[in-house]
């Protein structure tokens, strides 16, 4: 079974150097960020770089950011959008685990598609809750467990056709959970439908490796009518909806 190694992370990333053709995830992360606490002058850390388009935002609305992670391929991506862009972030080399900063340094620390990756993830909220001011926002977003892109994850992640090696997934109950057993506070939980679905992703990675391209997002598409979305937007504040996301994220206050 393969693992989500460094050799691997760094492969990856020279593969998708090209933050454009990688979904984002639509403002979740940083909207939340938001509505938990005020941004301007805040210290805020991301671990586990991905392409740091979040990262990116948030200095955007007035935040001093530090990235880490620990393969430079991923920082280099993150430099490039950061130039892209015209703002200015402190890139860190390091593990998630062991971090070089001190005690309290933040304000707010973040990750996504992260968490899912560690077989124990005891070390890496520890870790969070250290680096985290007392009162601080820590924010953790990982795939939902009842989905259908777990049910093909389990069937491809034995093979060694996973794009990210081993993982694994939470329900947005086990993550409160497992947040909360390290010294947070749930302030809220929230989700987010894959938009486009996870098939019509899986056949654009798919036709790229043949050299087919079709668009990012699907075309001719018509949008959901008005009711159609009034009702997504109240559907997605129930408790019930969580168990349709494809993706769930808590916001906790460190004690």
């Amino acid at each position: 079974m393969r693992e989500s190694t460094k050799e691997h992370w760094r492969t990856y990333w020279k593969v998708h150097s090209d933050a454009d053709e990688l979904y984002s995830n639509e403002g979740r992360v940083v909207d939340s960020i938001a509505r938990a606490c005020p941004l301007k002058d805040s210290t805020v850390l991301e671990v586990g770089a991905g392409s740091g388009r979040d990262s990116v935002a948030l200095v955007g609305m007035g935040a001093r950011v530090v990235v880490l992670d620990y393969v430079e391929d991923s920082l280099t991506v993150v430099r490039r959008e950061a130039a892209k862009s015209g703002v200015e972030l402190l890139l860190v080399c390091g593990e998630a685990t062991r971090m070089p900063f001190r005690e309290g340094s933040f304000d707010v620390v973040f990750h996504q598609g992260l968490l899912e990756h560690f077989r124990d993830p005891g070390p890496l909220l520890e870790e969070n809750r250290r680096v985290t001011a007392k009162g601080g926002v820590l924010l953790v977003d990982v795939p939902q467990k009842y989905h259908v892109y777990t049910l093909v994850k389990h069937v491809l992640i034995p093979m060694g056709k996973w794009f990210a090696g081993w993982e694994t997934e939470y329900s947005v109950a086990d993550l409160e959970r497992l947040v909360r057993s390290h010294g947070f506070s749930i302030k809220f939980s929230y989700g987010d439908w894959m938009v486009p679905g996870f098939f019509y992703r899986s056949l654009r990675y798919g036709l790229r490796k043949v050299g087919v391209s079709i668009p990012k997002y699907p075309r001719g598409v018509p949008p959901f009518s008005s009711w159609a979305e009034r009702f997504r937007r109240w559907f997605r504040t129930k408790r019930a909806a969580f168990y349709t996301f494809a993706v769930v994220g808590t916001v906790a206050t460190k004690d």
